[in-house]
């Protein structure tokens, strides 16, 4: 591997002499928050050519790369705007790249744009094209999801319902309008149809609608939500997953609940190929990725947790019959593909260790799993291009960024970042009071003598943290700020509780969670008690910290036991749980439902609730809403509980700017600072 080291050296000089932030020499926090994290990698079919997303301190840019071909920068945006960039695409042949500008990648059909820089005229989602070999990008207009026709002349869009078409040196035009959001939008292999899947909320279609906008049908519409469409090689039939919801008293191994089904397109004629029997399983659960592949020779790819764990099946299209695993094993697929000639499937899984990730190939015929790539460094989202397999690959210092993964090693597509001191975190077990086995990262303080200590507590709740950095911006974040507090002398454990993925099915949909007990803050209790039974930590000095539902169970944490919890950070947490009930329960049981929501409710706790907290949110978060915060601030100030606050005007959930990651962060720190490593008290 003396090429990989060498060639790695070389690309982190060369990205160190790219556009740096301006900050102060020896500001840990603001140099390891200001390097680039890559997102959004995307391939060329018929070319050996990657793009993606660079972020860089907040400011966003597009680069690509080619088999032997230095990286280079393809837009040339130069501020910290909160303006995304997201959904690229390639035409078949790499010669045109399209990709979305603004608004909410998560929301991209909210109706008023994100302005998180507080700009005075709140900048539109834009869809552009430009050209791979160079010259201005083009405006094709208002949208999002492109997908270029066969021929490449055509790119296909949605916007709020919408299919749109547009052409080169042409205007954009609509050509159909639907009463959901579609999704999935797929040309079949001649280019005079297109394919999607239309979400209606609780039910969904599929549909197929002429590219000249003539006619539009739906294929077998049915009691549920039709989703994940997919087409046959050769273009004459169309598979599809329909799941139903199961009624809130079902038995967990009650069903079946979803279905595998194929419509010829020249009849219209539907059928089911194969329904999930009762049991583990009958329950749909995908993975972060596509969902169903139609293989070359006549198999058809989906994921299934019959094992109790998510791996992927194949069942024949014509026959049917008892799906066959083509992957096994105590781990879980988080995405998979077929290769470009549908004949080898490529897979990221937790399979060498249940808190990493790599990329694995295997023939669908037949053969053994083999790993893509080798060492600590973890590979994610595998692409193709032309035969190429490229990956996103994150490291203990390194966040995430493109690489080839090859036979004769892994090839770094464009520059290397690499944070400085940083240590690798320690995988560590405990168990929670009713025996749950739970699993956590320990980032260990720099410093002798009993140190203060913190729980991280990530938000989803479906997510595992991993020993790296994350590939999400969001967590990569975190994972940064975990690193600085060690080094400040902080012992932080991330603890991966109950309701998350990576380790099952029985883990992920454990009983009680949520809204109906709480049951995955037992798991946040026992890591700080974990902690507190160290001999080289302070037990009077022990806090919280997280996001989103990391925020609703650090404010369960200082509500039901500030004994143990000192003092917390809630950025953007949900505080009340309460909610409607579904109506198929009766006018009794809706009211225990109603009743265990407030119970497990930071709220339900709050007059046991004396740790101060330092509250963080965004005014225009579209995931938890603001007044979530609002309230928790009345009901503290009512009851004279200290707390600090940091408003975001106009931020979104997961910060779109530097500029508030690095403000939070900051005042995270300081918070810190006076009340556990100094325990000053607030006034």
């Amino acid at each position: 591997m003396a090429f990989r080291t060498t060639l790695r050296l070389w690309l982190v000089v060369f990205g160190l002499a790219l556009a740096q932030p301006a900050f102060a020499a020896g500001d840990r926090l603001a140099e390891a928050l200001a390097l680039p994290i890559a997102s959004n990698l995307a391939g060329a079919r018929d070319a050996p050519l990657f793009a993606w997303v660079e972020n860089r301190a907040g400011v966003r840019n597009i680069w690509t790369a080619s088999r032997g071909q230095a990286a280079r920068r393809l837009t040339a945006f130069e501020e910290d705007d909160g303006e995304a960039l997201y959904d690229l695409a390639f035409s078949h042949d790499g010669t045109l790249l399209a990709f979305v500008r603004g608004g909410d990648e998560e929301f991209p059909d909210a109706e008023s744009p994100a302005n998180t820089a507080a700009a005075t005229i709140a900048p539109e989602q834009q869809l552009f094209v430009i050209p791979v070999e160079g010259g201005p990008a083009e405006v094709v207009g208002k949208g999002h999801s492109p997908i270029f026709s066969p021929d490449g002349r055509r790119l296909a869009f949605t916007r709020r319902g919408e299919i749109w078409l547009w052409s080169p040196g042409s205007e954009a035009r609509r050509i159909a309008r639907v009463r959901g959001n579609v999704e999935r939008l797929a040309w079949t292999p001649d280019g005079s149809r297109l394919l999607f899947a239309e979400d209606r909320g609780e039910h969904g279609f599929v549909a197929l609608l002429d590219a000249d906008g003539g006619s539009l049908r739906y294929l077998d519409p049915g009691l549920g939500r039709s989703i994940e469409p997919v087409l046959s090689p050769d273009g004459t039939r169309v598979a599809f997953i329909r799941s139903v919801a199961p009624p809130p008293a079902a038995a967990p191994d009650s069903g079946p609940y979803w279905s595998l089904r194929v419509v010829d397109l020249a009849t219209g004629a539907g059928r089911i190929l194969w329904s999930a029997p009762a049991g583990a399983g009958a329950r749909y659960s995908g993975t972060r990725s596509r969902n169903l592949f139609w293989s070359r020779d006549g198999l058809i790819l989906f994921p299934w947790e019959r094992t109790g764990w998510l791996h992927v099946y194949a069942i024949d299209a014509e026959q049917g019959g008892e799906p066959r695993p083509l992957t096994r094993g105590a781990f879980e697929v988080e995405t998979f593909l077929l290769d470009q000639g549908r004949s080898l499937l490529l897979y990221s899984a937790n399979a060498d260790h249940i808190d990493r990730r790599a990329v694995w190939s295997r023939p669908l015929r037949g053969g053994a799993p083999a790993r893509l790539g080798d060492g600590d460094d973890m590979h994610f989202l595998p692409t193709l291009a032309a035969g190429e397999t490229a990956a996103i690959e994150t490291g203990t210092s390194s966040p995430a960024h493109p690489v080839l993964l090859r036979a004769d090693g892994v090839v770094p597509l464009g520059p290397v970042p690499a944070a400085t001191g940083f240590a690798a975190p320690e995988a560590v077990r405990f168990r929670a009071a009713d025996g749950v086995e739970v699993h956590g990262q320990l980032f260990r303080a720099r410093g002798g003598g009993r140190r203060p200590a913190l729980v991280f507590i990530h938000g989803g709740p479906r997510r595992q943290m991993l020993l790296g950095f994350h590939p999400s911006g969001y967590y990569s974040r975190t994972y940064v700020m975990n690193q600085h507090l060690a080094a400040l002398g902080y012992h932080v454990l991330a603890v991966n509780y109950r309701g998350g993925t990576g380790y099952g099915h029985a883990f992920r949909e454990a009983a009680g969670t949520g809204r109906d007990g709480a049951s995955e803050y037992r798991d946040v209790l026992a890591a700080g008690q974990w902690l507190a039974a160290r001999a080289d930590v302070d037990p009077d000095r022990i806090g919280a910290w997280g996001g989103s539902w990391g925020g609703y169970l650090t404010a369960l944490a200082l509500a039901r036991d500030s004994d143990l919890f000192a003092a917390g950070i809630d950025l953007h947490g949900v505080h009340s749980l309460l909610r409607a009930v579904p109506n198929s329960l009766s006018p009794e049981a809706q009211q225990r439902a109603r009743q265990l929501q407030w119970e497990s409710s930071p709220l339900g706790a709050i007059d046991r609730w004396r740790s101060p907290v330092l509250l963080i949110h965004g005014d225009d978060d579209r995931n938890v809403d603001f007044s979530q915060s609002l309230l928790l601030a009345r009901e503290l100030t009512a009851r004279a509980i200290p707390y600090r606050e940091l408003v975001l005007p106009n931020e979104r959930h997961s910060f779109f700017r530097h500029e508030s990651w690095l403000r939070s962060l900051r005042a995270t720190e300081a918070f810190l600072d006076q009340t556990l490593m100094r325990r000053e008290p607030l006034q």
